[in-house]
C-alpha cells in the first residue's frame, strides 16, 4: 500500500472524500431502507452503544491531540508528536472511534448506511497508509513508536 496517492500535498483529496461519505452516510441514515422489525430492536441497542463508544474515543483522541488536531494527512507545522493517551494502545484512534460511530448510526438507522460506512473504512485506511508517510517524514520517532504500537486502528485486528 506504499504507493497509495497523497491527493495533494497535504492530504487534501482524502479529506474530501471521507467528508462526502460522512455525507452520504448521514444521508442514508435518513433517506435509506429500514432495518427489518425482526432486528430491529436489537440493532438499534448495539448501535447506540457502539456510536456512543465511538463518540468517546473520538472525543478523548481528539483532546489526546489538541493543537495537533486536523483532518489533514499531513501534520500540522505548529503540532509536536503525540503517543499518550489512545495512542498509547493504537496509531490511529480517531479512525477506529469514527468507524465505530458510523457503524453504530448505521445500525440503528439503515443497512445501505452501513455499506457506505465500510466505505468509509476502506477510505480512511488508504488514508492512514498516506498519514504515516507523512508522520514518518515529520517526526523521527513515529518509527520507533509504529514498532512499539503496533496496531494502527484496532487492537489484535490491524
Amino acid at each position: 500500500m506504499a504507493d497509495v496517492p497523497a491527493l495533494g500535498p497535504r492530504g487534501e483529496g482524502w479529506v474530501v472524500l471521507q467528508f462526502l461519505l460522512m455525507g452520504l452516510v448521514a444521508a442514508a441514515c435518513v433517506l435509506g431502507p429500514r432495518w427489518p422489525g425482526s432486528v430491529a430492536t436489537a440493532l438499534v441497542v448495539a448501535g447506540v452503544v457502539l456510536a456512543v463508544a465511538g463518540g468517546a474515543l473520538v472525543f478523548w483522541s481528539a483532546q489526546s491531540l489538541g493543537r495537533a488536531l486536523t483532518p489533514l494527512p499531513r501534520p500540522a507545522t505548529h503540532a509536536s508528536f503525540v503517543e499518550h493517551g489512545p495512542y498509547g494502545v493504537v496509531r490511529h484512534p480517531i479512525y477506529a472511534g469514527g468507524a465505530l460511530f458510523f457503524a453504530g448510526w448505521s445500525l440503528v438507522f439503515s443497512p445501505l448506511a452501513l455499506g457506505l460506512t465500510a466505505a468509509l473504512g476502506v477510505v480512511w485506511a488508504l488514508k492512514v497508509t498516506v498519514e504515516e508517510r507523512f508522520l514518518r517524514a515529520a517526526y523521527p520517532e513515529y518509527g520507533p513508536y509504529s514498532a512499539r504500537v503496533r496496531w494502527r486502528l484496532a487492537p489484535f485486528v490491524f
